[in-house]
Order: C-alpha cells, then sequence, then structure tokens
C-alpha cells in the first residue's frame, strides 16, 4: 500500500499532530520496544524524534492509515516528511538520525529489504516470548514528557 506524503493529514480518523519531526510509533506493551524508546531518548542529543504509542488513539489511527493492524502490532513506524516507513526501513530510519557512533547501525539498511524485513517479521513475532510484555505502556521521565505524543 503506498501512499501520498502527509496523507494522514487528510483522513478524519487520524487526530492532528505535530508533524514536524520524526515520529516514531511502538507497542508501548512491549518490553523491547519501549527499550527502544528508552535506548533513542537517551541518545537522540538533538530531541529529533517525538514517540507515541500504538495503543493512543493517534497510534491506532496512524497504524489503521496505514494499513497494519491497531490492536496485534506486527512492525513499528517511523513517519518522516508524511511518510511512513515499516519494519527493518524504521529502524534504520531511526539509526541514520542518531549521533555517531549509533548511527553504524544503519548499515542494516544494507541487507536486501525482503532479508531485513524476514529477520525483523521474526523478531516481532516471538518479542513478549523472547523479552516480555509490560502490564503498562512506558510512563516517560518528567523531563522528556514533551517528547511524547498522547
Amino acid at each position: 500500500m503506498s501512499h501520498r506524503p502527509y496523507s494522514y493529514r487528510d483522513d478524519p480518523a487520524v487526530p492532528r499532530f505535530d508533524d514536524g519531526g520524526p515520529v516514531f510509533v511502538y507497542d508501548g506493551d512491549c518490553v523491547l520496544c519501549s527499550g527502544f524508546v528508552r535506548f533513542v531518548l537517551a541518545r537522540d542529543r538533538d530531541a529529533r524524534f517525538r514517540f507515541c504509542a500504538g495503543q493512543s488513539p493517534l497510534g491506532a489511527a496512524l497504524f489503521r492509515h496505514y494499513g497494519y493492524d491497531a490492536v496485534d502490532f506486527e512492525t513499528n513506524l517511523l513517519v518522516v516528511d508524511g511518510r511512513a516507513h515499516v519494519r527493518m526501513a524504521a529502524f534504520v530510519g531511526v539509526m541514520r538520525r542518531l549521533p555517531w557512533p549509533w548511527r553504524l547501525f544503519a548499515v542494516a539498511g544494507r541487507i536486501p529489504r525482503p532479508a531485513g524485513d524476514w529477520l525483523y517479521d521474526r523478531v516481532a513475532r516471538n518479542r513478549y516470548r523472547l523479552f516480555g510484555r509490560r502490564a503498562r505502556c512506558l510512563v516517560p521521565a518528567p523531563d522528556q514528557r514533551h517528547r511524547f505524543i498522547d
């Protein structure tokens, strides 16, 4: 499914939000996903990224808009310049925007897409069994609350 940039702005089911920078939509119940958000928060010195749990009204609306299940999350979304990146492309897109040495992990983008997405899907399908499930979504520290979209 291909969408033109910022197509969600015309979708009445998607609440308005500040899309002036990269927005990472993640499974807030997933320990691995929440851990990745904490990893990015600690390394994103320029505070480029904003975060949104898939369980929030906006997160669920974005998943549905892009044709993904808004309950049983199969991927994270990275929305940049009005376009959604999924699976391995979402991971690579985040890593590419972090400072050195973390930017080196963007080399994963050189993995052919089918192989990278296959690997991503294997981890995603087993993430609760391998890493666990949170009893509640990640609660950001007060000084980072402004980086989260409800």
